[in-house]
């Protein structure tokens, strides 16, 4: 009989989770807004889909009004302000700086400029212009300039080379002007993959953000994609490069994920059933990540990514609970791994938090079981 009770449990479980799981790659198809299997992200106090914001891993007023400020008055000084104000070795500024470049660069694709049109992104060359010698302009301009290489160019054409040396160079002034500054060197591992830096000279870059600042949990993850198979490396010296991090990581460190995310760079492109999930390397690799969450520091700026990523392994492993003890913490905000790798981030996220739901509420789960 307890068999019977059990086959239809997992039979309801099935109904539940199949509109849901078509696997494909990797990634799950989305159900559409209104769907009688959708879940209701109210009912749990999560945002809505159309809400969701996209730009950060996480909460950060402070940048979000100085960007409303800077791109309705197109003054870059309050942007200069808040990096100037910000811990030089911190993850936070890492996080600052790209989303100041990110700003300009997605300004000058909505706006490219014309006869009678100013471009877009113009308050960061009039920040550079201005104010020469600011370390917070030059850190900006290198990561624009990178960025505008990825999005606007193809790899190996001459565009993208000569806009990849344009940022080198800028990463050397940027550096010159704050010598204990790690963020031109974290820049440069970019332009390292861009312009297929040598691993001695990639190792290089990599000893000067060391001597700077060696738990920076950004730039592990930035010199993580040099080693990869995909780029300049393989899943061996990947694993190898995030292990060690693991190893050396300071008690409270976010470093001790890293290896869920060289999991992650290496996932194989076959359909894959959940047992891959709840494989002995994935597991291991999830439990130094959950153990790194719980022993961070709650205003970790890194923390957001991790929680992200985690979602996405806890559920496909099924680990419903688990997930959703996740999802409380980051709901609202989703600009991070693995959903900035979808052309619809927020669509994304709210398919896998819907996934999270149905399987905690089939095992039992409810709003009043969740714990806050």
């Amino acid at each position: 009989m307890e068999i019977l009770f059990v086959l239809m449990a997992l039979l309801m479980v099935g109904f539940v989770l199949l509109p849901y799981l078509r696997r494909r790659r990797g990634m799950i198809e989305q159900v559409p807004a209104g769907h009688p299997d959708a879940a209701d992200p109210e009912t749990y106090g999560f945002v809505r889909t159309e809400e969701l914001d996209i730009r950060m891993p996480g909460p950060d007023q402070d940048l979000l009004d100085v960007l409303d400020v800077v791109q309705h008055t197109q003054d870059y000084r309050a942007a200069q302000q808040l990096l100037a104000g910000t811990e030089t070795d911190g993850e936070l500024r890492w996080q600052r700086v790209q989303a100041f470049a990110g700003a300009a660069a997605l300004e000058l694709q909505q706006r490219p400029g014309g006869v009678s049109e100013t471009p877009g992104g113009q308050w960061l060359r009039v920040w550079r212009t201005e104010a020469p010698k600011d370390a917070g302009g030059a850190a900006v301009h290198a990561e624009f300039l990178v960025q505008q290489a990825w999005r606007t160019s193809t790899r190996g054409t001459d565009d993208f080379r000569i806009i990849m040396e344009e940022a080198k160079d800028a990463c050397g002034q940027a550096a010159l002007l704050a010598p204990g500054d790690p963020i031109p060197y974290i820049v440069e591992l970019s332009v390292a993959r861009g312009l297929q830096y040598t691993q001695k000279e990639f190792e290089e870059v990599w000893l000067k953000i060391l001597d700077r600042a060696p738990a920076h949990m950004g730039a592990h993850l930035a010199a993580l994609h040099y080693w990869c198979e995909k780029w300049h490396g393989s899943r061996e010296l990947a694993n190898s490069f995030a292990e060690a991090a693991a190893a050396r990581a300071p008690q409270g460190s976010l470093l001790a994920a890293m290896p869920l995310f060289a999991v992650f760079e290496h996932l194989p492109e076959v359909n894959l059933v959940s047992s891959f999930y709840q494989s002995e390397v994935v597991t291991k690799a999830m439990h130094g990540a959950l153990f790194a969450v719980h022993a961070a520091r709650p205003d970790d700026p890194m923390l957001a990514h991790v929680r992200h990523l985690l979602i996405f392994f806890l559920v496909r492993a099924e680990r419903w609970s688990e997930a959703m003890s996740q999802l409380i913490h980051v709901d609202g905000h989703v600009g991070a791994l693995p959903w900035t790798l979808s052309p619809d981030p927020a669509g994304e996220f709210a398919v896998y938090r819907a996934l999270a739901v149905a399987g905690y509420e089939a095992n039992g789960g409810s709003p009043a079981t969740l714990p806050h």
